[in-house]
């Protein structure tokens, strides 16, 4: 299968997304380490492996992370810590997820108790942050602390609900400016401009996640992460374009002019559905069909094999909104077009794994039922 053969040929080239810890590489380990759930398939633990020698010493202390910069980006590799710790039970991988946790523990908060996106962007939540952090925070207090901060936790999803949440048009914006003086803020509300698709993608992935790693003996805490993942895919669902199957980049526009459908944000609405189906989150005899409908539509659409490569197209390479020095970012509709468009970019990589394991393991358990 096609998508099979991008993602080996994908990790048998991987390099380094860039030479310090990162968000991007992040995403393509724990891609590899869902398929290694679905498959079993020692090549993806191996890269796991491989790629850590370069960051995480036998003392389970870091090279070239850094240390003097609050950022919630620099938190999504924590799962992939977690997750070779118990497939291979070296410590020093325990004990790098713990100089996270370490770091995370004195992350600066807004007034409202979420985490600032970054130190550099003060009193400011993204959709973005919330994926990057809250399925490792859960994750670890569930198995390695007290279960205690699970308020915490879900309080920060409260509050994106109340105050970045359109009911209107059933979707989040993208960033919130607690202080309201930002450019790129609405003077009322705090809210930025636009319904970008990766980060409501980012933010669907890290309710399921999360939910995930909360103890479903918790109920009540459970609960609150389902119904509100409930309530936005509802609402996500509504701008499919009825063509292609995909989503569009600014997602409430797809008329307009230079808006085109999106492949990473596509793949993380589809990756959500299928996991939030195997969960119990959804009913798979309403969702299942339209999680593999989707990713079905991206690797028909967007795989496209050149020169005995298989290639990942569509992406939209990055996005934000600021800082000061960076006004061309200000959250507008034409901003996010302007944005480069590419092809095998890490996060949509990784993304594209985490589907497709979820695809894997969907199709097997509904063929034993």
């Amino acid at each position: 299968m096609k998508a099979e053969k991008f993602i080996r040929d994908y990790l048998g080239r991987y390099t380094r997304c860039k030479e310090y810890w990162n968000y991007e590489d992040g995403c393509v380990l724990e891609g590899a380490a869902q398929m290694y759930g679905a498959s079993g398939d020692a090549f993806y633990l191996d890269f796991m492996k491989g790629y850590m020698e370069y960051f995480v010493r036998e003392d389970g202390s870091f090279d070239h992370f850094h240390p003097n910069r609050y950022n919630l980006d620099s938190m999504k590799g924590g799962r992939a810590l977690l997750f070779l710790y118990e497939k291979t039970g070296e410590e020093k991988y325990r004990r790098a997820a713990e100089a996270l946790m370490e770091r995370l523990r004195e992350h600066p908060r807004c007034e409202c108790g979420n985490f600032y996106h970054k130190e550099i962007y003060p009193k400011q939540i993204w959709l973005d942050g919330l994926y990057m952090v809250m399925p490792f925070y859960a994750e670890y207090e569930t198995k390695y602390d007290k279960k205690e901060k699970y308020n915490d936790i879900i309080s920060q999803f409260e509050n994106v609900q109340e105050r970045m949440y359109d009911k209107e048009k059933g979707l989040c914006y993208h960033g919130y400016d607690e202080a309201r003086v930002q450019f790129w803020a609405d003077s009322q509300t705090g809210c930025s401009a636009s319904f970008w698709l990766r980060s409501m993608g980012w933010y669907l992935m890290a309710l399921v996640d999360t939910a995930e790693g909360i103890s479903v003996e918790i109920y009540e805490q459970y609960r609150k992460l389902v119904d509100i993942y409930r309530l936005l895919i509802k609402g996500m669902l509504g701008y499919r374009d009825k063509e292609s199957g995909l989503f569009y980049q600014v997602i409430d526009k797809g008329g307009t002019e230079g808006n085109y459908t999106e492949t990473s944000g596509s793949l993380m609405v589809a990756y959500s559905i299928l996991k939030a189906c195997r969960m119990g989150i959804l009913l798979k005899e309403k969702y299942a069909s339209v999680g593999m409908e989707i990713l079905e539509a991206v690797m028909a659409q967007r795989l496209e094999e050149r020169d005995g490569q298989v290639h990942l197209t569509g992406i939209c390479h990055a996005a934000g909104l600021g800082p000061e020095d960076n006004p061309v970012r200000d959250g507008s509709l034409a901003y996010y077009l302007s944005e480069q468009v590419g092809e095998d970019d890490s996060k949509a990589a990784g993304v594209l794994m985490m589907a497709y394991a979820q695809y894997v393991r969907l199709k097997v358990e509904m063929e034993q039922e």
